[in-house]
């Protein structure tokens, strides 16, 4: 069952952050509904915090079974002790006069059953079952194979790529090695390989965008033209847009539930990107923008 809070705050990151604190619960779990605007006033007057309206499931509680309640005579009397019967002594045994008993009449005999005609033998119906298909157990899947990656020559543009991150990582005291190839038009994909690559990735990508924004500035500064560099490592990319599909989706649900609109936490461009995609043709769904980098949001609204 769903359940909400109202909580407030200077900002509304702050009321976000109290309602979360207050249910411990993480922001993907609950659904926000800006209430107020935080106003500062003038002077110290007027001043309004900003409030948020905070809708989450709660587990349905089972009900308990009625307990029954003792009356007060009955837990502080205990019960009186059935009285003990004292064992009384055997009385002697008269013996019970002997009656003569009158001569049986013999029953008559039964006489001998006539033996049956035999019974006909019941035709069985024979069913040709056809025998059964055994299946054959499923092969067990092969392991999936390491990707292989065809050298940089000499002097391109995947070789410098290669070269820039190799050093990059270095600093990072990172033994991953990158392994670059082109794709459509000026476009790079780069490809992480190595071990323990979570700390590369950072929390929802934040160190593999940096190093992705690094790269992007460095090369393009001797290049003519405009060359997209794409970082990645163990297909992150491919799992958070689909992580991202699903988070869409299931708000997207909750705003035609509730008719009221909500607003996602903060993402960078290209998150926001793949939220509107996502929901581009669900009926009575629209979204938008708002805010300001780094905290610029996506707003799901309901539309008739």
């Amino acid at each position: 069952m769903e359940k909400t809070i109202v909580t407030t705050g200077k900002t509304i990151d702050l009321a976000i952050e109290a309602a979360l604190a207050q249910l411990n619960l993480d922001r993907d779990s609950v659904s926000v509904t800006v209430l107020q605007q935080a106003k500062a006033g003038f002077l110290g007057f007027g001043a309004q915090p900003a409030k948020v309206q905070v809708t989450y499931e709660a587990p349905d509680v089972a009900p308990e079974a009625p307990k029954v309640a003792l009356s007060s005579a009955s837990r502080s009397k205990p019960k009186a002790a059935a009285p003990v019967k004292k064992p009384e002594p055997p009385k002697p045994e008269t013996p019970a006069p002997v009656k003569a008993e009158a001569p049986k009449a013999e029953a008559p005999k039964p006489e001998a059953p006539k033996p049956e005609a035999p019974k006909a033998p019941r035709q069985e119906k024979k069913q040709d079952k056809a025998p059964k298909e055994r299946r054959e157990p499923k092969a067990p899947k092969a392991p999936a194979q390491p990707k292989t990656y065809a050298p940089a020559e000499p002097g391109s543009t995947e070789e410098k790529i290669e070269v820039f991150i190799k050093g990059l990582l270095e600093h990072m005291d990172s033994k991953a090695v990158p392994h670059c190839w082109k794709e459509e038009g000026s476009t790079y994909k780069v490809d992480l390989v190595g071990d323990d690559l979570g700390y590369l990735i950072g929390r929802r990508g934040d160190t593999l965008d940096a190093i992705q924004h690094l790269a992007n500035y460095t090369i393009n500064r001797g290049v003519d033209g405009h060359i997209r560099i794409n970082v990645d490592a163990e297909c992150y990319r491919e799992k958070r847009e689909e992580s991202l599909r699903r988070y869409a989706r299931k708000k997207a649900q909750q705003v035609l539930k509730a008719r009221r609109r909500t607003t996602l936490e903060p993402m960078n461009a290209y998150e926001r990107h793949v939220i509107h995609a996502a929901l581009q043709d669900m009926e009575n769904i629209t979204t938008h923008s708002t805010g300001v980098e780094p905290n610029r949001r996506v707003v799901i609204e309901y539309v008739k």
